[in-house]
């Protein structure tokens, strides 16, 4: 048993911020700006399950700066690391041996975006933050929330340190800190193991969309001088998808003959025996993707789930004692592939309406949304809000669709398609084909285990496992009876598979491998898989990505 009987260290503030990505950092240099424009003390803290700033971020990333723009004009004389601009666009239809460049989409002009490292940019906003007074705490893993006497949310609590898989505390044990705040803001990005709580709670998610998401892949790869472009920034669709399967790939060329290769999987796919990994490996043995890859060398593999509902699959923003930002709450512009920006300018949004609100009473930001709905951000989400439910009829009918919508209504159409939960688009096994995908070979195309090896995860072997089954007979009686074990296929860091002691088999979770995706969480068809936080500083450890 837990330890609950240690007394735990409470430290108070009026802002508490879980999750130092854009959003959660442009909201907290924005409430200190303000702060200081009327004179007033706000007290800000960030907390970051990550072992430091930008551990666990993962982004392609062309970086549109208009957010960073608003909230630190002066970010070139202050060092912000934006240093690759885009300097052209691609965008190919990918057959299995033929590439055919096609008219680049408006919203993937790049005109003014920078090719960039999230992580770099994160390092540099947290700095930003703490020469303002922000407490940022990395490793800090907010695993609890704290609720006061009428039930609004009063702040959270960081999981305990040292707890043994036997569940009883161990010679390192550390009971947990109480962050207690006025305002509590979910920043934990997409599929966060507190909102998801809150969602429930709060019934935040009455009256919208369920959310629908997308799997990142990506590795950075150091190429041969004579194939490097720095600013060329290339998309494509087509293979390997199949024609029903909504997926698609990015190429953007950094610095030093760094290129950013990355592939996007739809999770609403029907094919239990798809594996968004294997796509990826696929995608990269293309004769036009190896051509640049060849002579090269793979520095760095990361994955993570991003929300693409768009705006009719926005939750409720608010709840007593608190409010979502970013993609916490899933502010994605899918057609630009771009979410960085939209992040930023929900957190610069709440933490304006943040400090109007503790001027005065109450519990709830009832603003909040209000003020969004005045804001570019806004006016961006609807005008694209069909262009990926479009794609569930096919790749032929989305690109039609998109057309229509973008150069004929303009993002105006009188219609808005709904969204569909992920977990419930799988069909049986017995009614899919089996998917044989090529063995790696070592040079393009890798393994799950060494991919994930230069993720650098660790977790600490002697603790509870975060990834728990509801329900342990589910994973047989279901998962592998009917959909032939799909988290054995769709996690990219082998963390589930299938082992048989004689003739029973039974689900064996390596929660060491976890690259905190949250696929898992996503897609299983019964939703029988919890994500919860492990030890704070745990999962991966991603550079430069």
């Amino acid at each position: 048993m837990t330890d609950n009987t240690t007394p735990r260290e409470v430290m108070s503030y009026d802002v508490l911020i879980v999750g130092a990505g854009p959003a959660g950092l442009a909201c907290a240099i924005r409430l200190k700006q303000l702060a200081a424009q009327t004179q007033r003390e706000i007290s800000v803290c960030v907390v970051d399950k990550g072992s430091e700033v930008g551990a666990h971020l993962l982004s392609g990333a062309v970086f549109e700066p208009r957010a960073l723009n608003e909230l630190l004009p002066d970010w070139k004389e202050q060092g912000a690391p934006l240093d690759v601009a885009a300097t052209e666009d691609s965008f190919y239809f990918l057959t299995s041996t033929k590439a055919f460049r096609l008219p680049n989409p408006p919203t993937m002009n790049n005109h003014g975006n920078y090719v960039i490292s999230l992580g770099r940019l994160a390092k540099w906003l947290a700095a930003q933050a703490e020469g303002l007074g922000v407490e940022i705490y990395p490793g800090f893993a907010a695993a609890e929330i704290l609720y006061d006497d009428k039930g609004a949310v009063a702040g959270v609590a960081t999981g305990d340190v040292g707890i043994g898989k036997n569940g009883e505390p161990g010679e390192r044990f550390t009971r947990g800190v109480e962050l207690r705040a006025r305002q509590t803001v979910i920043a934990e990005g997409c599929r966060g193991s507190l909102a998801k709580i809150l969602f429930e709670k709060f019934r935040l998610r009455d009256g919208c969309d369920p959310q629908t998401y997308g799997l990142g892949i990506k590795e950075i790869w150091e190429i041969d001088p004579t194939k490097h472009h720095p600013g060329h920034v290339q998309h494509s669709i087509g293979y390997p998808m199949d024609m029903r399967t909504y997926g698609g790939s990015w190429l953007y060329h950094w610095e030093n003959n760094l290129v950013s290769v990355g592939f996007v999987v739809g999770l609403d796919y029907e094919n239990p025996y798809l594996s968004p990994f294997e796509e990826f490996q696929r995608f990269k043995q293309h004769p036009h993707i190896r051509a640049l890859l060849q002579g090269g060398k793979r520095l760095s593999y990361g994955a993570r789930a991003l929300s693409e509902g768009g705006i009719q699959s926005l939750p409720k923003l608010t709840f007593p004692g608190g409010l979502l930002i970013g993609d916490a709450a899933g502010f994605l512009n899918v057609p630009k592939i771009k979410g960085n920006h939209t992040a930023m300018k929900s957190g610069m949004v709440a933490a304006e309406a943040l400090a109007d609100h503790l001027a005065g009473e109450g519990m709830e930001v009832a603003d909040y949304r209000a003020r969004l709905g005045k804001s570019w951000l806004w006016q961006e989400l609807y005008g694209v809000r069909n262009i990926r439910p479009a794609f569930r009829g096919g790749l032929i009918a989305g690109m039609l669709h998109g057309a229509l919508d973008t150069f004929l209504f303009r993002g105006r159409a009188p219609w808005t398609f709904p969204n569909h939960a992920d977990h419930k688009t799988l069909k049986p096994a017995k009614d899919c084909v089996r998917i044989d995908y090529p063995k790696p070979d070592g040079v393009i195309s890798f393994d799950r285990l060494s991919s994930v090896f230069l993720s650098n995860t660790n977790h600490e072997e002697d603790q509870p496992a975060h990834l728990k089954l509801r329900n342990p007979s589910v994973a047989i009686d279901i998962n592998l009876a009917t959909y032939d074990s799909p988290e054995s296929r769709y996690c990219p860091a082998g963390v589930y598979e299938i082992v048989r002691e004689g003739d029973k088999p039974r689900l064996q979770i390596n929660a060491q491998n976890c690259v905190h995706c949250k696929t898992c969480d996503i897609k299983d068809p019964t939703q029988n898989i919890d994500w919860a936080v492990p030890e704070g500083g745990g999962g991966p450890n991603y550079q430069d990505m």
